[in-house]
């Protein structure tokens, strides 16, 4: 995946590799909040977009929590294609559930961001958080995308659940920050590593931390104070591509999310308090992770297995 650079796209594969091997994940740019008072971006309803990919495990998120606050009438969405090849993420509607761009017909992710700052320097990654009204992107990190999504629209919508409660938040940040760095971003820096040196490091930090998340879950049903928080929200989408991406394709082979008895039942138990099926699409996962990253996979097979129903 290439970049834009002073607003120009620059192809091809740009490395994010540490000078040891291992991978080093770019801050997202857009940083702004929604509020009911903000100056810029206030809460209104229709005025906002998602952008996203079905594959992507970052975006996921975004799109569980879009349907867990009942935004799905407030803000809109559009699905790009799986494939994320030397252009970036695609708006090509050539495989099934991709949408294309319905706002503006544009062809690539990359053009919403020039369309936002045409000087811009940035990975033009998903999710983006698009404002209609000001044609400008709100927001590209996931993580406050969600909290976004938590809060600003709640009198719009009369959804006040909270994934994110104050009593929490101490606690909330703590093991998001862990799961972020060994398990998110963990299978990612496994992936992409490329050194021995750095893939193991990455590998033995993923499942030490996965261990311990078993051990959590041997005594309680979530991962923090015994209720459904944003903590869960953030950690279902790696979860959910491991057996069938990470496992075989990052190498994080050590042991398969099935093989934990705890985790295993904690995700099952997800599925029905939590929009999964709906917001998952594993054709969309496999093509994707399988076919773009031809540096991993350079012949592009996809495979067959395993047995991914939800």
């Amino acid at each position: 995946m290439g970049q834009l650079v002073n607003g120009e796209w620059i192809k091809g594969s740009i490395s994010n590799n540490a000078k040891d091997g291992g991978f080093k994940r770019l801050n997202s740019v857009f940083r702004n909040n929604i509020s009911e008072d903000h100056d810029t971006y206030r809460a209104e309803s229709k005025r906002y977009h998602l952008y996203v990919s079905y594959a992507c495990p970052w975006a996921h998120r975004t799109l569980i929590f879009r349907k867990l606050k009942k935004l799905d009438n407030h803000i809109s969405v559009d699905f790009s294609h799986p494939d994320m090849l030397d252009m970036g993420w695609s708006f090509a509607k050539d495989f099934p559930k991709a949408t294309g761009d319905t706002l503006y017909n544009k062809r690539y992710a990359h053009e919403i961001y020039q369309l936002s700052n045409n000087k811009i320097s940035t990975k033009a990654t998903v999710p983006i958080l698009w404002d209609k009204k000001t044609r400008s992107v709100v927001n590209n990190e996931s993580s406050e995308i969600i909290r976004i999504m938590n809060s600003a629209f709640n009198n719009i919508t009369k959804n006040y659940d909270d994934y994110y409660p104050h009593n929490l938040k101490n606690e909330i940040d703590d093991i998001n920050k862990i799961i972020y760095e060994n398990v998110n971003n963990g299978v990612y820096k496994s992936g992409f590593s490329t050194t021995q040196a750095s893939y193991e490091d990455a590998v033995i930090k993923l499942f030490s931390t996965l261990d311990m998340i078993e051990k959590l879950l041997e005594k309680q049903d979530y991962l923090v104070g015994n209720v459904l928080t944003e903590a869960d929200i953030r950690l279902v989408p790696t979860l959910i591509r491991f057996d069938c991406v990470y496992y075989l394709h990052f190498k994080c082979n050590l042991k398969k999310i099935n093989d934990y008895k705890n985790i295993s039942r904690y995700l099952k138990n997800l599925f029905k308090k939590i929009p999964i099926s709906s917001t998952t699409n594993f054709e969309h996962i496999k093509r994707h992770y399988y076919y773009s990253h031809d540096n991993i996979n350079p012949h592009r097979i996809i495979p067959i297995g395993p047995e991914t129903s939800i």
